[in-house]
């Protein structure tokens, strides 16, 4: 068993990132710009989008960061995005979900400028991504592919099993895996709630990739030897025993399934570094103006 170190991965891509940046406010006279949109406090947005920030400043991008309260209206929030789209200065904008329930998050997704929407989750940029047209890729399985390229796993030929079907992991993984590209090129297999025996699909997969949601949730017995696993699981539960009096948690027993697996994804240490520099590729993209003039 070897790992799919995103720490490793991710820092060196971080150097190459901040190379390109420092090209650009050569070329341009300003740094790539991302702009971040947050409703409310829950604690898991509080993080990420500092994470986010943190990040940019590392390789040398703009970040700037809107706060709303959680009662801001619908209206006001779509008007902050029009008047972000309309902003030169801004390469990329994000919104950080979930949202609050009064706001219909499919509705600001589509309000964002498909040409800054480098979360990839409008559906233009689906759609662009879907036909291999170039295009923001959602940011987490965009840096799952990095990474598989990173350490030179091969997908041609492979049973892909991708299980969850999310829009935001599951359903573009599955596309992207299928793709004629590298990497992709698998057969690929999703699976989710309502697919009977599970574990029949997985114990086929030659490389398994997983955002169910469910601590634990594959075990051992539902892998054969020398899979591939990639852990896109983030679950939080308190603990008193860190720092941070949380413990994460993946959807894979890593445990028991490491010993199988040919390469396998830690969590903490995995994907979740990995979500980031596909974000951070993607606003170097848009500055570079590599999807769209």
């Amino acid at each position: 068993m070897q790992l799919l170190d995103g720490k490793y991965v991710s820092e060196k891509l971080k150097v190459e990132i901040a190379e390109e940046a420092a090209k650009i406010l050569e070329r341009i006279g300003r740094k790539p710009h991302l702009v971040a949109v947050l409703v409310g406090h829950d604690g898991g947005s509080e993080t990420y989008v500092a994470s986010k920030m943190k990040n940019c400043e590392k390789v040398g991008f703009k970040s700037t960061l809107v706060r709303y309260e959680g009662e801001v209206t619908e209206e006001e929030l779509l008007a902050k995005v029009a008047e972000l789209n309309a902003d030169a200065d801004i390469d990329g904008i994000i919104v950080q979900l979930p949202l609050p329930k009064h706001i219909d998050p499919e509705k600001v997704t589509e309000r964002i400028d498909h040409r800054k929407d480098v979360d990839g989750f409008h559906p233009v940029n689906l759609g662009r991504m879907q036909r291999n047209l170039p295009s923001f890729i959602p940011a987490t399985p965009y840096g799952i592919t990095l990474m598989l390229k990173e350490y030179g796993i091969e997908t041609a030929g492979k049973h892909c099993v991708v299980v969850g079907r999310s829009n935001i992991v599951g359903s573009p993984m599955s596309i992207l895996m299928a793709r004629n590209t590298y990497p992709g090129n698998c057969t690929v297999t999703i699976c989710h709630s309502k697919t009977p025996d599970i574990k029949k699909f997985t114990l086929d997969a030659d490389i398994l990739i997983v955002a169910i949601g469910k601590k634990n949730f594959i075990t051992a017995d539902m892998v054969k030897d020398g899979v591939v696993v990639v852990d896109v699981g983030m679950n939080r539960e308190t603990s008193t025993v860190t720092k941070s009096g949380y413990k994460l948690f993946g959807d894979v027993d890593f445990e028991n399934v490491a010993p199988k697996s040919s390469w396998i994804t830690p969590v903490p240490g995995g994907v979740g570094l990995m979500t980031i520099i596909g974000l951070l590729k993607n606003t170097l993209s848009s500055a570079n103006k590599e999807v769209y003039q």
